[in-house]
């Protein structure tokens, strides 16, 4: 075993963001997100590692070119002659160095304390290897991020070639309020903190599991739910249709059979509308709702400039565009088609995602 710090030596930035705005060039300089701009200078003439040393991401590093820069927030790491800066990103990524940071207010890292990290020692020839194969790996999980993206984009533009432009509605359809196609409306209840557990039967649903007409069962917080009258209030059903109506107004998302079975409960922060089926279907609605008419309306029916929120007159008087009962029935068996083909691609992503994993332990481990 060596350390991190024989492979490697350490660099700051003074540079400011706010100095950038007037800047234009062919330089790339990056920051904790990644890529800002391209300006009229570069301080590194060689490729390196940049690693985020104050602020949100504090420990992430990316393998950056030659001939760009980082922000101060970040930090150069120079490899020594012969190691690659995509080695050493790996090698960097496998350690977590965020665990490294101090700091209250603003999480920072020294290279001072995390530079004596052990590594294991390779061969030019090794090392060579290492990155040719996790950079296969990561290419083909990009590969698949790529077409679930456009697997997602392939259903809003069929719902735009099915229904027109949900602003224009160039079929003329009926415009109604949700109101009358709602057979049930209620938000959830405050003090759910307090039946949150590490293992339980039950899920809790908040708003950032709602996204994209969808409801992520990923890192769902178990609870073990009260046996009373409020609780029963806010357990959802398949079909139910849940819209935040706080903060990030207007997520759309649509109870699948798997949630509902397992069963799951709503906050405050969402409310819950079940449908009459017969005359519109949920996911319709929720592909509606998240297109720009209906985002228009969320943002026209906040109730403050403060504080974003809806009531249930808000909730109750959105527009919708109706296009016949069967149509939106031929729309939801398209989406169901995508999701399979979605599923097949997430199943291969998450076998890579493994593969990574179990590669970045055998080789730093």
């Amino acid at each position: 075993m060596i350390k991190l710090g024989d492979l490697c030596s350490n660099q700051s930035s003074n540079i400011k963001q706010s100095d950038l705005d007037a800047l234009d060039g062919t330089y790339p300089i990056y920051g904790a997100s990644g890529l800002i701009k391209n300006v009229d200078f570069y301080r590194q003439d060689i490729p390196y590692v940049g690693i985020v040393k104050d602020g949100a991401g504090v420990g992430r590093v990316m393998s950056l070119p030659a001939f760009s820069s980082v922000i101060g927030t970040m930090q150069y790491i120079i490899p020594n002659e012969g190691i690659s800066a995509d080695y050493l990103a790996y090698a960097m990524e496998y350690m977590n160095l965020s665990k490294y940071y101090s700091g209250a207010t603003i999480p920072h890292i020294y290279f001072k304390d995390y530079k004596n990290e052990p590594i294991k020692e390779h061969s030019l020839d090794e090392r060579k290897e290492i990155v040719k194969n996790l950079d296969d790996v990561v290419r083909a999980r990009s590969i698949c991020n790529s077409i679930l993206l456009k697997l997602d984009f392939s259903i809003k533009a069929r719902f735009v070639e099915m229904f027109g432009d949900p602003k224009i509605n160039p079929n003329g359809y009926p415009v109604r309020e949700i109101s009358e196609y709602i057979d049930f409306l209620t938000s959830g209840s405050r003090g759910w903190a307090k039946y949150c557990v590490d293992e339980g039967d039950e899920w809790f649903i908040t708003i950032k599991n709602v996204k994209d007409c969808r409801i992520s069962v990923e890192n769902m917080q178990p609870i073990d739910a009260p046996d009373n009258a409020e609780a029963k209030r806010t357990k959802v059903q398949e079909g139910d249709l849940l819209i935040s109506i706080t903060a990030d107004l207007g997520r759309t998302g649509v109870v699948t059979k798997e949630i509902a079975e397992h069963g799951a409960y709503i906050n405050q922060h969402l409310t819950c509308i079940r449908l009459n089926r017969e005359l519109v279907e949920p996911l319709y609605v929720a592909y509606y709702m998240e297109s720009t008419a209906g985002k228009e309306q969320f943002v026209s029916k906040n109730q403050s400039a403060v504080k974003a929120g809806l009531n249930f007159n808000s909730i109750n008087t959105l527009k919708l565009v109706v296009p016949p009962i069967e149509l939106q029935r031929d729309f939801l068996m398209y989406v169901d088609q995508i999701d399979k083909s979605k599923s097949v691609v997430q199943n291969i992503l998450d076998k890579l995602t493994t593969l990574q994993a179990s590669l970045m332990q055998e080789y730093f481990g």
